[in-house]
Protein backbone atom coordinates (compact mmCIF):
# COMPACT_ATOMS: atom_id res chain seq x y z
CA UNK A 1 0.00 0.00 0.00
CA UNK A 2 0.84 3.11 -0.75
CA UNK A 3 1.22 6.30 1.81
CA UNK A 4 2.52 9.51 0.91
CA UNK A 5 1.47 12.43 3.72
CA UNK A 6 4.55 14.32 2.75
CA UNK A 7 5.27 15.43 -0.75
CA UNK A 8 8.32 17.48 -0.50
CA UNK A 9 11.42 15.27 0.95
CA UNK A 10 13.89 17.92 -0.46
CA UNK A 11 16.04 14.66 -1.43
CA UNK A 12 16.08 15.52 -4.61
CA UNK A 13 17.46 18.97 -4.29
CA UNK A 14 20.65 17.61 -5.51
CA UNK A 15 19.72 16.19 -8.82
CA UNK A 16 19.15 12.88 -7.87
CA UNK A 17 16.13 10.93 -7.14
CA UNK A 18 15.31 7.46 -5.24
CA UNK A 19 14.82 3.94 -6.99
CA UNK A 20 12.80 1.18 -5.85
CA UNK A 21 16.56 -0.61 -4.53
CA UNK A 22 16.69 2.58 -2.21
CA UNK A 23 19.74 3.60 -5.01
CA UNK A 24 20.18 6.99 -6.15
CA UNK A 25 20.42 8.03 -9.48
CA UNK A 26 20.34 11.85 -11.42
CA UNK A 27 17.45 13.30 -12.35
CA UNK A 28 18.62 13.20 -16.13
CA UNK A 29 19.79 9.71 -16.45
CA UNK A 30 18.10 7.32 -18.79
CA UNK A 31 16.39 5.31 -16.32
CA UNK A 32 14.54 8.22 -15.38
CA UNK A 33 13.96 9.50 -19.02
CA UNK A 34 11.80 6.47 -19.80
CA UNK A 35 10.16 6.90 -16.55
CA UNK A 36 9.08 10.43 -17.22
CA UNK A 37 7.98 9.39 -20.55
CA UNK A 38 5.86 6.51 -19.22
CA UNK A 39 4.20 9.12 -17.33
CA UNK A 40 3.76 11.60 -20.01
CA UNK A 41 2.05 8.89 -22.29
CA UNK A 42 -0.08 8.64 -18.79
CA UNK A 43 -1.04 12.22 -18.68
CA UNK A 44 -2.30 12.22 -22.07
CA UNK A 45 -4.10 8.93 -21.62
CA UNK A 46 -6.11 10.88 -18.86
CA UNK A 47 -7.10 13.26 -21.42
CA UNK A 48 -7.98 10.76 -24.42
CA UNK A 49 -10.34 9.24 -21.58
CA UNK A 50 -12.13 12.89 -20.80
CA UNK A 51 -12.62 13.42 -24.27
CA UNK A 52 -14.12 9.58 -24.48
CA UNK A 53 -16.89 10.57 -22.38
CA UNK A 54 -17.80 7.06 -20.67
CA UNK A 55 -17.33 5.39 -24.08
CA UNK A 56 -16.19 1.59 -23.75
CA UNK A 57 -12.74 2.35 -24.63
CA UNK A 58 -12.41 4.57 -21.75
CA UNK A 59 -12.56 1.93 -18.92
CA UNK A 60 -9.81 -0.33 -20.89
CA UNK A 61 -7.84 2.81 -21.36
CA UNK A 62 -7.98 3.40 -17.31
CA UNK A 63 -6.79 -0.24 -17.21
CA UNK A 64 -3.93 0.72 -19.31
CA UNK A 65 -3.47 3.76 -16.73
CA UNK A 66 -3.03 1.22 -13.84
CA UNK A 67 -0.56 -0.91 -16.41
CA UNK A 68 1.79 2.46 -17.04
CA UNK A 69 2.19 2.60 -13.29
CA UNK A 70 3.01 -0.72 -13.20
CA UNK A 71 5.85 0.21 -15.89
CA UNK A 72 6.60 3.15 -14.07
CA UNK A 73 7.60 1.13 -10.90
CA UNK A 74 9.28 -1.83 -13.55
CA UNK A 75 11.36 1.01 -14.77
CA UNK A 76 12.05 2.07 -11.16
CA UNK A 77 13.44 -1.48 -10.42
CA UNK A 78 16.71 -1.95 -11.84
CA UNK A 79 18.54 -5.12 -11.75
CA UNK A 80 18.04 -7.69 -14.82
CA UNK A 81 15.54 -10.64 -12.25
CA UNK A 82 11.82 -9.53 -14.24
CA UNK A 83 10.52 -11.92 -11.85
CA UNK A 84 7.55 -10.19 -10.06
CA UNK A 85 6.32 -10.12 -6.54
CA UNK A 86 4.30 -9.17 -3.90
CA UNK A 87 7.10 -6.64 -3.32
CA UNK A 88 8.33 -5.98 -7.11
CA UNK A 89 6.05 -4.84 -9.78
CA UNK A 90 7.33 -6.23 -13.25
CA UNK A 91 5.05 -6.15 -16.11
CA UNK A 92 4.25 -9.71 -16.93
CA UNK A 93 3.60 -11.05 -20.59
CA UNK A 94 0.07 -11.29 -19.65
CA UNK A 95 -0.48 -7.70 -19.65
CA UNK A 96 0.75 -7.41 -23.45
CA UNK A 97 -1.73 -10.36 -24.33
CA UNK A 98 -4.91 -8.49 -23.08
CA UNK A 99 -3.57 -5.54 -24.98
CA UNK A 100 -4.08 -8.17 -28.02
CA UNK A 101 -6.67 -8.98 -27.02
CA UNK A 102 -8.65 -5.59 -26.99
CA UNK A 103 -6.27 -4.42 -30.51
CA UNK A 104 -8.00 -8.00 -32.44
CA UNK A 105 -11.81 -6.96 -31.09
CA UNK A 106 -11.49 -2.90 -31.90
CA UNK A 107 -9.89 -4.38 -35.55
CA UNK A 108 -12.45 -6.69 -36.32
CA UNK A 109 -15.00 -3.95 -37.40
CA UNK A 110 -12.74 -1.61 -39.31
CA UNK A 111 -12.15 -1.72 -42.74
CA UNK A 112 -9.13 -2.41 -44.45
CA UNK A 113 -5.87 0.32 -44.17
CA UNK A 114 -5.38 2.28 -47.81
CA UNK A 115 -3.50 4.83 -47.24
CA UNK A 116 -1.30 6.31 -44.14
CA UNK A 117 -4.07 8.34 -41.77
CA UNK A 118 -3.15 11.85 -41.01
CA UNK A 119 -3.73 12.35 -36.73
CA UNK A 120 -6.94 13.98 -36.39
CA UNK A 121 -10.44 13.25 -36.79
CA UNK A 122 -12.42 13.96 -33.60
CA UNK A 123 -11.44 15.22 -30.41
CA UNK A 124 -10.87 11.88 -28.78
CA UNK A 125 -9.18 10.42 -31.62
CA UNK A 126 -6.76 13.27 -31.81
CA UNK A 127 -6.23 12.94 -28.12
CA UNK A 128 -5.70 9.62 -28.62
CA UNK A 129 -3.45 10.58 -31.50
CA UNK A 130 -1.09 12.64 -28.69
CA UNK A 131 -1.10 10.20 -26.19
CA UNK A 132 -0.15 7.23 -29.03
CA UNK A 133 2.81 9.34 -30.07
CA UNK A 134 4.06 10.25 -26.17
CA UNK A 135 4.14 5.91 -26.05
CA UNK A 136 6.02 5.76 -28.71
CA UNK A 137 8.56 8.47 -27.32
CA UNK A 138 8.28 6.39 -23.90
CA UNK A 139 9.51 3.05 -26.12
CA UNK A 140 12.38 5.09 -27.70
CA UNK A 141 13.47 6.02 -24.02
CA UNK A 142 12.91 2.33 -23.31
CA UNK A 143 14.94 1.04 -25.70
CA UNK A 144 17.72 3.65 -25.35
CA UNK A 145 17.79 2.71 -21.42
CA UNK A 146 18.17 -1.08 -22.61
CA UNK A 147 21.36 -0.52 -24.69
CA UNK A 148 22.56 0.62 -21.57
CA UNK A 149 21.29 -1.50 -19.12
CA UNK A 150 18.85 -4.19 -18.38
CA UNK A 151 15.06 -3.68 -19.19
CA UNK A 152 12.39 -6.19 -18.41
CA UNK A 153 11.66 -7.74 -22.22
CA UNK A 154 7.64 -7.87 -21.44
CA UNK A 155 7.92 -4.44 -20.50
CA UNK A 156 9.19 -3.73 -23.23
CA UNK A 157 6.47 -5.76 -25.81
CA UNK A 158 4.02 -4.18 -23.65
CA UNK A 159 4.91 -0.52 -24.48
CA UNK A 160 4.94 -1.64 -28.02
CA UNK A 161 1.73 -2.59 -28.45
CA UNK A 162 0.63 -0.19 -26.15
CA UNK A 163 0.77 2.36 -29.39
CA UNK A 164 -0.31 -0.05 -31.85
CA UNK A 165 -3.66 -0.65 -29.75
CA UNK A 166 -3.88 3.69 -29.22
CA UNK A 167 -3.93 3.93 -33.19
CA UNK A 168 -6.45 0.90 -33.27
CA UNK A 169 -8.41 2.88 -31.11
CA UNK A 170 -7.96 6.47 -33.09
CA UNK A 171 -9.22 4.06 -35.60
CA UNK A 172 -12.40 2.86 -34.11
CA UNK A 173 -13.32 6.73 -32.71
CA UNK A 174 -12.99 8.36 -35.84
CA UNK A 175 -14.86 5.18 -37.97
CA UNK A 176 -17.64 6.29 -35.39
CA UNK A 177 -17.16 9.99 -36.37
CA UNK A 178 -16.86 9.97 -39.85
CA UNK A 179 -13.78 7.94 -40.69
CA UNK A 180 -10.25 8.80 -40.81
CA UNK A 181 -8.69 11.47 -42.12
CA UNK A 182 -6.78 9.79 -45.02
CA UNK A 183 -2.89 11.25 -45.70
CA UNK A 184 -2.77 12.00 -49.82
CA UNK A 185 0.78 11.89 -50.74
CA UNK A 186 2.34 15.24 -52.61
CA UNK A 187 -1.19 16.68 -52.28
CA UNK A 188 0.22 20.34 -51.99
CA UNK A 189 3.17 20.02 -54.64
Amino acid sequence: MVKLNKIYTRTGDDGTTGLVDGSRCPKHAARMEAIGAVDEANSALGLAIVALAGADHASDLIRVQNDLFDLGADLATPGDDFTPSQMVLRIVAGQATWIETRIDAANDSLPPLTSFILPGGSEAASRLHVARAAVRRAERAMTALAAEAPVNPAALAYINRLSDYLFVLCRAVNAAAGGDVLWVPGQNR
